[in-house]
């Protein structure tokens, strides 16, 4: 800056010297110059030294020599020459102190910009292992998911202890890691060098970095470790929903409203993958421990291992699922489509309604399905209120239960073609959910919410 001003002057100073003095050269130089006569006793000069083009004089005034100009034109020429390149050269050399200091300036910008950045980043994350993982975070946008370190994994999970585990997985147990004091996310381990173990978790990664939904769980990162694998997702406070209905507190914290949010969450779900994913997809593994809930019950499908693309030749497909939520022709026959995701979901809608496992054990040599049960207990209206869960039991307007007991004998019908698409079993539970959780039900006494189980 402090050199630019000083040449900027210096160039325009010495611009308006040579234009004063060539101004001055010009005025000051005659194109003729008179002489008086000569003194008699100096011979006249010879006349080679005068141009032969002589100016016309009045008469009888003496004839006057002109001075040769030739002399005077090639001075003014160099004059010009040295002028126009010193000029030139200053010229430059401004040109180049203004182009080193516009450089100059920019990066003095762009330093304060990205000390600035990282202050506030460091302000909003104190920790290490927050302000990595929240870096990884950004990277991980538009369409990709953050690859993370082994040993950050490692760090959030205390060296993945007993006491940080959440539950145990088909290939794994799942960890609370902590990245920063209000980041709280969960970890799935994959263990073992069996072939269908990377291809879940390829096949996971895969969909939840494509999907996207409010009821649908959201996947932060991953991790390979040598033949270790490991998912990282937002963290559930309320755990799964197999752990709230049959777990210590038998369903204790689940009112009849926060079923039926949770029976319209996995619905919602449901609908996102048959009718607005591009192809259509197959969950193939719904069941209650793969519906997630969070601090406020709401319900999230998990566990995309097994999704396949809806119409998918079943020749190509291996039979994978859970006892008691596969559907008959998929388990007899091979065959997949939307309509055994539905079945599945009446199942869990049993679970909501009874309370009971999917699968319960009747002696060492016989198991009874939900399904098989319930049916006959449906038929008979006057039975239905006595075998609901009695946490529930008589907390529901009646005309409620009916239709909730209809919807799930629709979905669990042996012909697929009998029961109804997703879609049509969303609206019919709509409105029996109160407006407060999402529903459209008016009610005039406030709902009873079930307080975040710690």
């Amino acid at each position: 800056m402090n050199v630019l001003g000083l040449l900027l002057p210096m160039w325009a100073l010495l611009n308006t010297s040579l234009f004063f003095l060539l101004d001055a050269r010009g005025e000051s130089t005659p194109s003729t110059i008179s002489v008086s006569p000569l003194p008699k006793k100096h011979k006249p000069k010879p006349m080679f030294l005068f141009s032969s083009k002589m100016q016309a004089q009045s008469p009888g005034m003496p004839l006057v020599p002109v001075v040769e100009e030739v002399h005077h034109q090639d001075l003014n020429k160099k004059i010009l020459i040295a002028l126009v390149v010193a000029s030139t050269l200053l010229g430059g050399i401004v040109l180049f102190f203004s182009c080193f200091w516009i450089y100059r300036l920019k990066k003095s910008r762009k330093c304060r910009a990205k000390s600035k950045g990282d202050d506030v980043a460091k302000r909003h994350l104190p920790s290490p292992i927050g302000d990595k993982f929240n870096l990884l975070r950004m990277a991980g946008k538009k369409g990709s998911v953050a690859v993370m370190e082994y040993q950050l994994l490692q760090a959030a999970t205390n060296n993945f202890r007993e006491d940080n585990v959440l539950g145990q997985g088909g290939h794994g147990c799942v960890y609370k890691a902590r990245f920063s004091e209000k980041l709280l996310a969960a970890v799935k381990r994959f263990e073992g060098e069996a072939q269908d173990i990377g291809r879940e978790f390829e096949n996971e990664l895969n969909w939840l970095t494509k999907i996207q939904h409010q009821n649908i769980i959201s996947l932060l990162g991953y991790c390979l470790h040598g033949e270790t694998r490991f998912l990282v997702y937002e963290m559930m406070q309320n755990g799964s929903l197999e752990s709230q209905l049959h777990g210590p507190t038998h369903g204790s914290a689940l009112t009849w409203h926060l079923r039926m949010k949770i029976a319209v969450d996995v619905a919602r779900g449901l609908e996102y993958l048959h009718e607005h994913c591009n192809p259509p997809v197959v969950h193939r593994d719904l069941k209650s421990s793969n519906i997630l809930l969070d601090s406020s019950f709401n319900a999230k499908l998990s566990d995309f291992g097994l999704a396949v693309t809806s119409g998918i030749q079943s020749k190509n497909i291996e039979l994978s699922g859970t006892l008691g939520y596969v559907a008959p022709e998929y388990l007899l026959d091979g065959k997949l489509t939307d309509k055994s995701d539905v079945y599945a979901f009446g199942v869990v809608l049993l679970e909501l309604l009874i309370g009971r496992k999917p699968v319960e054990q009747m002696s060492p040599d016989q198991c009874q399905s939900i399904v098989s049960w319930a049916m006959p207990q449906f038929t008979d209206r006057s039975k239905l209120p006595n075998i609901v869960d009695p946490v529930i039991k008589d907390t529901m307007d009646l005309k409620h239960l009916y239709q909730v007991a209809a919807v799930a004998v629709l979905c669990v019908q042996q012909e697929p073609s009998y029961r109804p698409l997703i879609t049509d079993v969303l609206h019919s539970l709509i409105p029996l959910i109160p407006l407060e959780l999402g529903g459209s039900l008016r009610v005039t006494e406030p709902v009873p919410l079930a307080l975040p189980l710690h």
